[in-house]
């Protein structure tokens, strides 16, 4: 019953074909996955990960067409971290963004490790972590087709940071519930804020770590593209699964119960800020209905949505996925 680190996180685009040409193009992650939105399958729904989609190194992004601006706020996932092996491949990433016009400030020091922050084409908030002194969660491999050398690639998830107006009931739920422990803190960039405080679950390090910022200044955030949508955190098997959703349940948390997702199987719930939670297992895995060379080059159903399969690529807007574009 110990979390293993960020599962993944799942965000808001407006635009498929433009959010896919960033993360594969630019970023250089692999499409793992191009799916549906189960509960909406109107809607894509996009996997970036490192070569074969490990647990911890998946980036997910939900399309709603009409997704309005985000106005950043308290309540909300408010950075996404995104590991590199060490402290030289941030230069070679501050090429790159002035190579490809992405926003992004200079190289900077965060809780001891050298970091760089920058923003996709719709405002999300992103930040590549180096691993230089990386000694928990083990980090994914790059794909070796990627654009970006895969010395110098994305390796995986790091950190995620929720802002929150009061941190007491958040963190509650993190270490009392969760088992997270508390490893730390370091100062806000924003003069009189509160300093940020680190804690992480597992083998820890930047693959197992949630930031919180309390923040006295700020209205509720009202998400739209750019914005996160949840945070999901790794879960062994589908036993542990269950008691996790006993543990959740005998807290007295609202929360989904179990749903299969086929790709793994989740539980979600929000914490007391109303930002929303997930519990994934490690497997099954994207290899379960695709072979690893193919990985995210035609659309991929669960089973239970086969049957709907015609009428479901009809209304989805085709993008080009194909290793040889």
């Amino acid at each position: 019953m110990e979390l293993k680190g960020i599962h993944h996180v799942s965000s808001i685009t407006a635009t498929a074909k433009n959010n896919h040409y960033f993360y594969t193009e630019i970023l250089g992650m692999r499409l793992v996955k191009k799916s549906v939105n189960q509960d909406d399958t109107s809607m894509y729904h996009l996997f970036y990960a490192d070569e074969v989609g490990n647990p911890g190194t998946d980036l997910t992004f939900f399309e709603i067409v009409r997704a309005g601006h985000t106005y950043e706020g308290n309540n909300s996932i408010s950075l996404t971290s995104l590991r590199v092996a060490n402290d030289e491949a941030l230069t070679y990433w501050i090429k790159r963004f002035n190579e490809y016009e992405v926003s992004h400030e200079n190289i900077s020091e965060q809780f001891g490790r050298k970091v760089l922050f920058f923003k996709d084409p719709e405002g999300q908030r992103l930040v590549l972590v180096s691993d230089q002194h990386n000694q928990g969660v083990e980090a994914g491999t790059p794909w070796d087709r990627s654009p970006v050398p895969q010395e110098k690639g994305i390796t995986g998830l790091g950190p995620v940071k929720l802002t929150v107006p009061d941190p007491e009931p958040t963190v509650k739920v993190l270490t009392s519930i969760m088992g997270f422990n508390h490893v730390g803190s370091y100062a806000s960039s924003l003069d009189g804020q509160p300093d940020i405080e680190v804690y992480e679950t597992g083998k820890g390090g930047t693959g197992a770590e949630v930031h919180i910022e309390h923040r006295t200044d700020l209205p509720k955030e009202r998400p739209g593209r750019g914005s996160v949508h949840h945070v999901a955190f790794r879960v062994a098997n589908n036993d542990e699964l269950a008691a996790w959703k006993d543990k959740i349940q005998a807290a007295r948390m609202p929360n989904s119960g179990l749903v299969d997702r086929y790709y793994f199987k989740s539980l979600y719930f929000r914490e007391p800020n109303g930002i929303l939670f997930e519990l994934a297992t490690d497997g099954p895995g994207f290899a379960t209905d695709e072979d690893v060379e193919h990985l995210g080059e035609s659309v991929a159903l669960p089973p239970f949505l086969e049957d709907q399969r015609h009428e479901i690529e009809a209304r989805l807007v085709p993008l080009n996925t194909s290793v040889d574009k």
